[in-house]
């Protein structure tokens, strides 16, 4: 019975980080407008980022994702990888809603915005090693059921993002199509600048 309110809680939790509007929901809506797909697949690639991560965090590696030069880093690279996707979109939008897709597939969409996202590292860093250290004290299988349900949460959100894009932009038609890429694409290129500006901050902060 505990656990199970553990795993309803985390499931809460999970539900608002999740839900929040973001650079990956951006990104599954605009990929979701040629793919209806698109949310599971980058949801893999978020696993494969999030699951381990879940894991090595139990190994202490909670303290690196709360080193400031590794955050530094991680927003250098990471807000450069959005804006190049970003002006990608923006490129496709002045051209062909399905040129989109040389930006970058799914599945490594959802693996690098996982991985260089300083406020995803963050998070796993303070409130999600707080739940992993309560699923653990149930044991692993426990840490294990909790690393699936809060995956589970992402697979079915962005699931429901991209049917949802690729449904409505195909009875909208092409031109509100670009129109959603336009969105997007401004979308990312704007978390990509944020990105970078709390880098380049951080950085200035940490040689003065």
């Amino acid at each position: 019975m505990e656990l199970l309110r553990f795993l309803l809680l985390a499931i809460g939790v999970s539900l608002s980080g999740v839900m929040a509007p973001g650079a990956v929901t951006a990104a599954t809506i605009a990929q979701g407008t040629r793919n209806r797909w698109a949310g599971v697949l980058i949801s893999l690639g978020h696993g494969l980022v999030e699951i381990p991560l879940i894991f090595l965090l139990m190994a202490g590696l909670a303290i690196l994702f709360q080193a400031e030069a590794f955050q530094i880093i991680v927003g250098l690279l990471g807000g450069g990888f959005l804006i190049w996707m970003g002006v990608g979109l923006l490129r496709a939008r002045a051209e062909n809603p399905q040129a989109a897709k040389s930006t970058s597939g799914p599945v490594m969409t959802g693996l690098v915005l996982s991985a260089g996202n300083p406020y995803f590292l963050l998070w796993w860093a303070t409130v999600g090693l707080n739940l992993a250290l309560q699923a653990k004290s149930f044991g692993w299988i426990a840490l294990a059921l909790f690393a699936l349900v809060h995956w589970s949460c992402d697979l079915i959100w962005l699931t429901i993002l991209s049917f949802t894009s690729y449904h409505g932009t195909n009875l909208l038609g092409p031109r509100n199509q670009r129109i959603i890429l336009w969105v997007c694409g401004i979308a990312l290129v704007g978390f990509g600048v944020y990105f970078l500006r709390g880098a380049i901050v951080g950085l200035r902060g940490s040689v003065a």
